[in-house]
């Protein structure tokens, strides 16, 4: 099993595939989305730690992700003045380029600073299914 594709998306004549869940599958999440909503600060550090981390040791982060960190405390002041949804489009494109999914710039950009909470749930589910291929918890 493809610990980058959990649930064996097929990949397309360009070799990507689709997000393993829509955009508004937030709501199957919703203590993710709900966060999200509040505080994407938190939500934002804790996918860029447990991504850094899978992509480093390629296994997931013990603790589930550091929340309060530097990476939190720039994307509250930058969401403070309305330009967190920055930092979450390069974000989103550094996850589509490791699970190799598709999409471009002008979607990441028009998802980030739109949908955030359900664009941060998204991303925060496609990390959790390839840190359950790594702990072996995977359920298709």
């Amino acid at each position: 099993m493809d610990p980058k594709n959990a649930k064996g998306i097929p990949y397309g004549a360009d070799g990507n595939r689709e997000w393993s869940n829509g955009l508004f599958g937030c709501f199957d999440d919703c203590g993710t989305c709900l966060l999200s909503w509040c505080c994407p600060c938190i939500v934002y550090a804790q996918n860029k730690s447990r991504y850094e981390h899978l992509d480093r040791q390629n296994g997931p982060h013990p603790s589930g992700g550091d929340s309060c960190n530097g990476d939190c405390f720039i994307h509250g002041c930058l969401t403070f003045w309305g330009c967190g949804w920055v930092l979450q489009m390069g974000q989103r494109g550094t996850l589509r380029h490791r699970y190799r999914i598709s999409g471009g710039g002008c979607g990441d950009c028009l998802t980030a600073c739109c949908c955030t909470p359900c664009e941060l749930t998204q991303e925060a589910r496609e990390i959790e299914l390839e840190e359950s291929v790594y702990r072996g918890n995977f359920k298709a």
